[in-house]
């Protein structure tokens, strides 16, 4: 079964580890979704981050099934795990290259947060991303830059990619790390997490002490 319908124009690809995937990330969605009339939203979980080689994950198949039980019911939303697929570490550019040979003729849109486009002239190839794709960008959080900053002069994204959208999307600060350290504390993620991925975490104890 197709994720996206053949005649889809435009197609957003959300990518991230989704540890645990939280109502910013669908708000970060839904915003570009409808402010660039993309056809569908494809959250793709990463298997295996580049920029988070050696720190401890949840399991792939964990936050695979989190994420699709957080999309659940959204007609416009899906989840591939064809990071997942494939071995190595998971590239942006690898995963917008097998979505354009899927679905040709399709305009993709890639979309992440402002701090991951300023880190986006460290990315693999981020020229080809760039040409692959255009860029949905979400406005960071109020207060204290959680990303890198410094970029060089000359390598910034806007010298990267021009087809940079802003998005004027209601910012929720919500951050994935801050979600686990809530739950290694036994604090409750209800209202944070959708409720299906809430009941989800506390099924499988996931982000508990290990005694």
């Amino acid at each position: 079964m197709s994720l996206v319908p053949r005649r889809a124009r435009r197609i957003g690809v959300f990518g991230g580890t989704f540890d645990p995937p939280h109502l910013g990330h669908l708000a970060i969605a839904e915003r570009a979704r409808d402010a660039l009339r993309l056809e569908r939203v494809v959250f793709v979980p990463a298997a295996d981050p580049p920029h988070k080689r050696g720190r401890a994950m949840t399991p792939f198949a964990r936050r695979l099934a989190m994420t699709r039980l957080a999309v659940r019911g959204h007609p416009g939303f899906v989840v591939s795990d064809l990071e997942g697929r494939r071995s190595g570490p998971s590239y942006t550019v690898e995963t917008l290259r097998a979505l354009a040979a899927r679905f040709p003729g399709a305009r993709l849109v890639l979309v992440m947060g402002a701090d991951s486009l300023e880190d986006l002239p460290r990315w693999r190839d981020p020229r080809e991303i760039a040409r692959l794709a255009a860029l949905a960008v979400a406005p960071r959080p109020p207060g204290p830059s959680r990303g890198r900053s410094g970029t060089r002069r000359g390598t910034g994204p806007e010298r990267v990619a021009a087809r940079v959208h802003r998005l004027s999307s209601p910012v929720l600060d919500l951050s994935s790390t801050e979600l686990r350290a809530r739950g290694r504390r036994g604090e409750s993620l209800r209202y944070l997490v959708p409720d299906a991925v809430e009941r989800y975490v506390r099924r499988h104890r996931l982000y508990r002490k290990r005694a």
